[in-house]
């Protein structure tokens, strides 16, 4: 059964940054494209970062692009989101998620519905 536990969220001035990680248990990297999505208030979720199980794809939204930065720890089964230079339109929850499928979809980048299984999210507030 695959578990996901996204953590390391809070509130942070204008031009901070956060490190969000999700720990992982019953996910293989190799066979699951994985994903940040966000959600802020008033708003449909978003994706903001997704990476193929080949590592070979790797999209961002535009809005995140040069600031955001997703990796992936394959030992740990861990997966990351530096968040740098962060901005007010930053706050919402991030979640990490994962989709059946090692491949990505071309457009739109990262659609919260090809990702089937979703971790509880964590609150990013910033503060301007």
């Amino acid at each position: 059964q695959m578990r996901l536990a996204e953590s390391g969220g809070g509130l942070v001035q204008a031009g901070g940054s956060l490190r969000l990680s999700c720990a992982t248990s019953g996910v293989n990297f190799d066979l699951h494209a994985v994903a940040w999505l966000r959600q802020a208030p008033g708003k449909q979720r978003e994706g903001v970062a997704c990476i193929s199980g080949s590592g070979r794809a790797k999209h961002y939204d535009d809005s995140v692009k040069g600031r955001f930065t997703l990796s992936r720890d394959m030992n740990k089964n861990i997966l990351y989101l530096q968040m740098d230079n962060l901005k007010p339109e930053d706050t919402a929850i991030y979640y990490c998620a994962v989709r059946d499928s090692r491949f990505l979809s071309e457009s739109p980048v990262c659609p919260p519905s090809d990702f089937s299984r979703w971790g509880q999210g964590t609150q990013v507030t910033v503060s301007s």
